[in-house]
């Protein structure tokens, strides 16, 4: 018996016989799937999300037929009366032309047209329609087919449902009726702000984009046509030549191999830059290999493409922002006419290489001899070079690929080779980084590894020129700008160099303001005779801060921070408080003190610890404060808060100083906002704790008084961009 449930000899499924080894089967054309068998619960998940995609595709298939049949139906209604002779005109009667004006815009029938579809009186009476509470029948089924494909995905990965992107989407999606949920839908495609979580959403794009043009969300004709060319111009993307580091250059593979290739695009990880290396055959001839990363979950691209709301637009189309600017980078290498080209991404990188292999004017002046894909979502059409060997390679558990999609089925040519294994990360996003496939194309799927190696033969030899390239995007400024355009440094830490300030560019936050005993809090405090309580109204005041960190520079993360607000630490004063609200963040004297907080992530818990100097633990917890419903939960740490916000009134940035202490010292933080904060009673919210544990956030929340209690007040900004500068060392 092997360690995947199967003897040797056993039939799997499909009806192939397991002799032992990775199934690998590999067709006429090319073809190679291979797969472990699995059995038991996750097996009938597996088969339970695969009848969810095939009942959304056949239904989207039917939204699509009832948007042409409405077209159809529109042009017979506003063609012009024939100006041929009198007994070859085919004129409607006015009785059929109110028939067929009812099932245009009957709600009953197929609802308000899309817009763009119609003219003159249709068009009067579809709006109408609209207007009085319809909405077009293709769309309320099209939303019916997103409602499957997303059941699908939660089936096979339920930890998505903590993605922002899943949970705004299925907000939209349960509205009490049809016609609300198509309303909230076009309402999210449109709004710039909740266009950055569903970019995230790789395994729905193939279903987001016909649904959004059904859904008429986008004003252009281009709108959701997955082959329409570019928004705008090849002078929009540009590409400069940069050095990599010291450890880089030891890390850069110096001989041709597969594996070599993926490790150099783990070297670049996701910082906007791609790599082409010169490698001399065994023939003696020099070749050509590119080498491009995708994107990583959390982590801002800057201004290099693909821009986050640009790929949202332009998903999988041969004009996109990550495609055009390879070209200025390849021409930059001076890579001679004629001469032979492998592309090799990961992600988003090999979509963006098999967009340039469709090219034909690129295909003209470079033979494109190879093109490898790990990891990235299936592709339409073909290479424009019909002898260009195209390969891809997936995880079953990655949900980027989305092998079992809408769209998924390439049009078959004599060079394709695809294979699919099953890895042992089933959690997304970890089954989908490179460091995940390499190890799996190292031990699980060899066979894999070997079969590509043999077709990259031409290109295993010496490499002899290495050059990264910086991909730059003009046609968008970078993203955070110009709040989070700020001059960097870097910074050693244990767990490698960290770019300062911290950057932050789309999160969500909630501060819960509880009135707490001075004397309580005097005692949670360093013993340290220059650090007191600010005490208005003769209350200290303590902070539960709350954050989800969607994107930032140091990867996505959810915080909880407890602290406290303290006296200027040399010349306290009573009304310090007060005065400070009116003073500019970096003038303010007082603070607040940082008692304990949790992260989710080990990068976020270093950081705090080494460069802020706060007493950062890491505990699992989710985070929903986008809405007027907050939910906040950390099981590990006892902390739950729920509950919903009130009427709230607009209030300046919430910018703040933090209080850390490092050996004998106290370090000083700045933290700049930039969102639209507003303060609420907290009347409606309710902290409560689940443990008796006396440390370190639960003890101290109990000691303050704040067990089961609801807040004073509550400081709420479901979207913001904040930066964190390097902590300040004062001799206190």
């Amino acid at each position: 018996m092997r360690a995947d449930g199967h003897a040797p000899g056993r039939p799997v499924k499909g009806g192939q016989h397991d002799d032992g080894h990775a199934d690998t089967r590999h067709a006429d054309a090319g073809r190679a799937n291979t797969r472990h068998a699995d059995t038991g619960p996750a097996d009938t998940g597996r088969e339970t999300a695969e009848l969810l995609r095939k009942a959304a595709h056949d239904v989207l298939d039917a939204a699509e037929g009832i948007r042409a049949v409405a077209a159809r139906t529109t042009a017979a209604l506003s063609a012009p009366a024939s100006s041929g002779p009198r007994r070859r005109r085919t004129r409607l009667s006015p009785a059929a032309r109110a028939a067929l004006l009812r099932a245009l815009t009957d709600r009953w029938g197929l609802g308000a047209p899309p817009g763009r579809d119609t003219r003159g009186l249709a068009r009067m009476l579809g709006a109408g329609a609209s207007a009085l509470g319809g909405e077009n029948l293709a769309a309320r089924v099209a939303v019916t087919a997103l409602r499957l494909r997303t059941a699908a995905l939660l089936t096979g990965h339920p930890e998505l449902a903590r993605e922002p992107g899943v949970r705004r989407l299925r907000r939209a999606l349960t509205a009490p009726r049809d016609r609300d949920a198509v309303r909230a839908l076009r309402g999210l495609f449109r709004d710039r702000d909740a266009q950055r979580p569903l970019t995230g959403l790789a395994a729905l794009m193939t279903e987001l984009l016909p649904v959004r043009a059904l859904l008429d969300a986008e004003p252009e004709d281009r709108a959701g046509d997955p082959t329409a060319g570019p928004a705008s111009g090849p002078g929009d993307a540009a590409a400069e030549g940069t050095a990599l580091t010291d450890l880089e250059r030891q890390t850069v593979a110096t001989e041709g191999s597969f594996l070599g290739f993926l490790r150099n695009i783990e070297t670049l990880s996701t910082a906007g830059r791609v790599l082409v290396q010169n490698v001399r055959g065994p023939d003696g001839v020099v070749r050509y290999v590119v080498q491009a990363p995708g994107t990583a979950p959390g982590r801002p691209r800057d201004d290099a493409p693909p821009d986050a709301l640009g790929a949202w637009r332009e998903q999988f189309t041969p004009g996109s922002p990550y495609t055009r600017a390879l070209l200025p980078a390849i021409e930059d290498h001076g890579i001679p006419r004629g001469a032979e080209l492998a592309l090799i991404g990961h992600g988003e990188g090999g979509t963006a290489l098999l967009n340039l292999a469709q090219d034909p004017e690129f295909c003209a002046t470079y033979r494109v001899t190879h093109v490898v894909a790990v990891g990235s979502p299936p592709h339409r059409g073909k290479p424009a070079d019909p002898r260009t060997w195209v390969a891809r390679v997936t995880d079953e558990h990655d949900i980027v690929p989305a092998p079992e999609g809408r769209g998924a089925a390439a049009e078959a040519h004599p060079n394709r080779y695809e294979a699919e294994f099953t890895g042992t990360a089933r959690e997304f996003p970890r089954s989908h980084t490179l460091r995940a496939y390499l190890e799996h194309l190292r031990t699980t799927a060899p066979a894999v590894r070997d079969d590509i190696d043999r077709a990259l033969a031409p290109y295993r030899g010496p490499v002899v020129r290495t050059q990264a390239y910086r991909l730059k995007n003009r046609a968008h400024p970078p993203d955070g700008h110009p709040f989070l355009t700020l001059p960097t440094t870097s910074l050693a830490t244990t767990r490698g160099p960290v770019l300062l300030p911290v950057r932050y560019h789309d999160s969500s936050s909630a501060h819960l303001c509880f009135p707490a005993d001075a004397d309580a809090v005097r005692a949670l405090l360093p013993h340290v005779a220059w650090m007191r309580p600010s005490t208005p109204a003769r209350r200290a005041l303590a902070v539960l801060s709350l954050y989800e960190h969607r994107s930032s520079t140091i990867g996505p993360y959810t915080e909880i921070v407890l602290s406290v607000l303290v006296d200027d630490l040399w010349r306290p004063r009573p009304l310090d408080l007060a005065t400070d609200l009116l003073r500019r963040a970096d003038l303010r004297r007082t603070g607040r003190y940082v008692l304990s907080l949790a992260v989710t992530s080990e990068e976020a818990q270093v950081v705090a610890r080494e460069i802020w100097g706060l007493p950062a633990l890491r505990a699992p917890a989710e985070a929903d404060l986008t809405g007027r419903q907050l939910r906040f939960a950390a099981p590990d740490i006892g902390v739950t808060v729920e509950g919903r916000l009130g009427p709230g009134i607009r209030c300046p940035e919430a910018d703040w100083v933090l209080y850390g202490r490092r050996g004998e010292s106290t370090v000083r933080t700045l933290v700049r906002t930039s969102g639209r904060p507003r303060l609420h009673l907290g009347t409606g919210v309710r902290l409560r704790l689940d443990t008796s544990a006396a440390e370190p956030m639960s003890g101290q929340l109990r000691k303050l008084g704040a067990d089961d209690a609801r807040p004073l007040f509550v400081l709420s900004c479901p979207q913001s961009m904040v930066h964190r500068g390097a902590g300040a060392v004062l001799p206190r």
